[in-house]
């Protein structure tokens, strides 16, 4: 039997141990990153713990199947996010599911006269809009008596008031996508269903703020042709018995700052203005259907009022920024009550953000004392999939 080489077997033995000590090379650097990462990862918590009871900012982890909202959600996780993006801690209502409307409804109108409530037009999908009017009876929760809109009348974003008979529309968005506002205006007879027209405003706007006072029905702030730049304009015209008074928009003062989708009310002779928006989605340039593309959006909580002197006062605003509340406010018990609406859109998945609390404004004072409540999320989602 031959003697095997000693060289032979010296070189076997050194690859063996370099193999080893490789390996244990190895799983020490292993495990002193797992360390590391672990040790990281406590003192990032431990840290934005601390920051957040330091500075009251809203700290929001990625933790799979965390019981948060979704409007509470961040991919990043120990992202800092301003208070905007979370609700406000508030006592939460009792609330009952109604009748289920007719249709879907998105960006549509809806005004209260005695016990009917009127919903106007409004998006059906992106590339469908309705063009009639539905109405729905608080007395017996049903809904009925469905009224056509005139064919040249705007589908959405419109402008609405109403003298408790009649129903005063003005300029808006003809046409689905993002297609531009019109200056068509029309005013419906709420007892004899019948339409009327008021002369076109002196120019296109869409989504204005809209009420009548002393007798005039005023048109204010919107946002221009493009849908995206704020209009300060401001006008007015007499109408009495769904009747125009006179034949031209009469320049008002303007308002302080422009903007679509915002409360415009009127309470102890007094116009009040409340949130809104500046920016909106337009029309991709060269799509032949308009095509709407996302732009830039500021929503606000600024409150102006015209009284007697007729001059804008800026009041404190909501507490937090709010827009879409143009038909989502109701007067009770000498307070303005506003229901939800949209803020500012989430910074880092750039969803929009659904308010999800209840405002009372009282009346007693002008202060803006808000109390606040909550209604829950399910709701919220019906209200994103029904309407604005």
């Amino acid at each position: 039997m031959a003697r095997p080489n000693a060289k032979h077997v010296s070189s076997r033995l050194f690859f063996l141990f370099l193999f080893v000590g490789l390996l244990a090379l190895a799983l020490i650097s292993d495990f002193l990153w797992a360390s590391s990462s672990s040790l990281a990862s406590a003192y990032s918590s431990l840290a934005s713990n601390w920051a957040s009871e330091k500075s009251g900012s809203v700290v929001i982890h990625n933790v799979e199947k965390e019981k948060t909202d979704e409007v509470n959600k961040d991919p990043a996780p120990g992202r800092f996010l301003s208070a905007t993006y979370a609700d406000i801690p508030a006592p939460e209502l009792k609330w009952e599911q109604m009748a289920t409307a007719p249709v879907p409804r998105l960006d549509g109108s809806a005004i209260q006269i005695k016990n009917l409530l009127y919903v106007l037009a409004g998006y059906g999908t992106i590339d469908y809009v309705h063009s009639h009017v539905d109405v729905y009876n608080f007395t017996d929760n049903t809904w009925g008596g469905r009224i056509d809109m005139p064919k040249e009348m705007a589908h959405s974003h419109l402008g609405v008031a109403s003298d408790g008979r009649y129903i005063y529309i003005v300029s808006g968005q003809y046409g689905p996508q993002c297609r531009g506002p019109i200056t068509r205006s029309y005013v419906l007879d709420t007892e004899t269903k019948q339409w009327g027209k008021l002369p076109p405003l002196p120019v296109p706007r869409y989504a204005p703020a809209t009420q009548i006072w002393r007798g005039r029905l005023h048109v204010m702030g919107g946002s221009k042709e493009n849908r995206h730049t704020p209009g300060l304009e401001h006008w007015s015209i007499a109408v009495k018995n769904g009747k125009a008074l006179e034949k031209q928009w009469r320049n008002e003062v303007p308002i302080p700052r422009g903007g679509p989708h915002r409360a415009c009310i009127v309470v102890d002779d007094r116009l009040i203005v409340i949130g809104g928006q500046e920016g909106d989605f337009m029309a991709k340039p060269g799509s032949p259907i308009f095509k709407c593309s996302r732009r830039h959006e500021v929503q606000y909580g600024d409150v102006y009022m015209l009284d007697d002197e007729m001059k804008w006062k800026t009041l404190p605003p909501m507490p937090k920024p709010n827009s879409h509340i143009e038909f989502s406010w109701v007067l009770v018990n000498n307070s303005i009550v506003i229901v939800g609406g949209t803020t500012q859109k989430h910074p880092v998945t750039k969803k929009m953000i659904l308010v999800g609390e209840v405002f009372r404004f009282k009346l007693d004072t002008l202060k803006l004392c808000y109390d606040i409540y909550m209604y829950p999320f399910w709701l919220r989602k019906i209200i994103l999939t029904s309407g604005s």
